[in-house]
């Protein structure tokens, strides 16, 4: 029956008296606090029900080497949720380089060099609020992509500038990702929910680590310079290019501070220290930044305010390690950093000395040495009590206590694990296609 028939037919009954109208009122009153409200009849319900539970917080591990993204709890036992091919479309992606000569002689020397002799296939990875879908770059295909957590396929796929894709960085608001393209010396901000591009800008040589600031409004990016050169003698420090942290406005692109570890280095009396900054961490006020350099076993406090150094740490050098500096992986004998909520602890991984540590942030005085096969990240834990480092030599993570300094627990993850991020993936989530 159609609304203007229905209304047709209303007007032709007879109007109820008043007495009925009360009666019939109450009834309905009645009707209504009694029976079960359906989604599709009560205003705001249908939203509410639609969006279903809360998305579950979790960790995801790059497993670099192989491609997979392990998905583990990200608290307690670290216990594993489930695994994410990062590259569905490798068949592909392989075909497309062995028909370009360019491309696959930077492939081969991605491999001889950064890898280690491996390809390299998930850098860096963080998901969408909603927890539905899964943002990687992937170095040796030189490209961002965004894969849906649900079935395994990509979303979207964005070719970086140049020929490697490297560290990224989420945007507090989780609707912008920023990626270094380190062979083009370049960051692409890419909108995460279309993989369009938002914004660019240059930087130094092989830029690197990537620093949203806590409101979103600027973005750090640190570059590196040539780690791949065998020129690492200290004398030769120069020879790696142009290295320096670029500051600029997420809005607008336009730098608004460029920093030069060079001249403040010296100026502490570090002039035997490498300027190239890598993994940061900042204070949660953000008046301190603190960083890591190519070559150096510890790190640097840096006041952005005064615009000068502050104190720098040395870490234990572990008597195994070779003194060959050509011999650490990508100049990086420590790489890897986070530091606690309240900002009283900073958790750092002693990359080639094998083992991470908890630093209060007051003293400086480190905890326990807890042992390590080169271990590559720091990330902060869900509750905030602990941070997990990849044991990229031994294939596992670790969760260290951020009060004690001891270690809680380790897991098996896949080949070569380096980055490790917290993100979300939907309720009940086990793997794509599971249910």
């Amino acid at each position: 029956m159609s609304a203007a028939s229905s209304r047709t037919r209303t007007r032709r009954r007879a109007a109820p008296a008043p007495a009925a109208l009360a009666v019939l009122a109450a009834l309905a009153s009645a009707a209504l606090l009694a029976a079960p409200v359906s989604a599709a009849g009560a205003e705001g319900a249908g939203p509410r029900a639609a969006a279903g539970p809360a998305p579950r917080e979790v960790l995801f591990v790059g497993n670099n080497w192989e491609g997979t993204a392990d998905v583990l709890a990200s608290t307690g036992d670290l216990a594993k949720v489930g695994r994410i091919d990062i590259v569905p479309d490798k068949e592909e992606r392989l075909r497309e380089i062995y028909l370009n000569p360019v491309k696959l002689g930077y492939f081969l020397g991605i491999r001889a060099t950064a890898g280690e002799g491996h390809d390299q296939f998930v850098d860096d990875m963080y998901t969408t609020p909603d927890g539905s879908a899964v943002v990687a770059s992937r170095p040796s295909f030189a490209d961002v992509v965004s894969i849906d957590v649900r079935s395994g396929r990509i979303n979207w796929r964005f070719p970086v500038a140049g020929y490697r894709a490297d560290h990224m960085a989420l945007s507090p608001d989780g609707t912008r990702v920023a990626v270094s393209a380190s062979t083009a010396n370049t960051v692409h901000v890419l909108d995460v929910a279309s993989g369009r591009q938002t914004g660019s800008f240059t930087t130094g040589d092989k830029p690197h680590e990537n620093t949203f600031t806590r409101d979103g409004r600027f973005l750090w990016n640190s570059s590196i310079g040539d780690v791949t050169s065998a020129l690492d003698a200290p004398w030769l420090d120069w020879t790696k290019g142009d290295r320096k942290i670029t500051v600029v406005d997420t809005q607008t692109f336009r730098t608004v501070r460029v920093i030069d570890m060079r001249a403040r280095l010296d100026a502490f009396g570090r002039s035997d220290l490498s300027d190239a900054v890598r993994p940061v961490s900042f204070s949660p006020d953000e008046s301190k930044l603190y960083f890591q350099v190519s070559f150096f076993n510890g790190f640097v406090e840096y006041d952005v305010a005064a615009d000068r150094i502050t104190r720098i740490k040395p870490l234990p050098e572990n008597p195994t390690t070779s003194t060959d500096r050509t011999t650490w992986v990508n100049d990086s004998r420590h790489h890897g950093m986070s530091m606690s909520p309240d900002g009283t602890k900073l958790c750092v991984a002693g990359t080639m000395d094998d083992y991470a540590t908890v630093v209060d942030r007051a003293s400086l005085a480190q905890g326990p040495l807890v042992p390590a096969a080169k271990p590559y990240w720091a990330t902060v834990d869900g509750d905030g009590t602990g941070c997990v480092i990849s044991e990229s030599g031994a294939d596992q993570v670790t969760a260290i206590d951020f009060a004690t300094g001891a270690k809680r627990v380790s897991v098996p993850v896949g080949d070569h694990p380096q980055r490790v991020r917290l993100g979300h993936v939907p309720a009940g989530w086990t793997g794509p296609g599971a249910r």
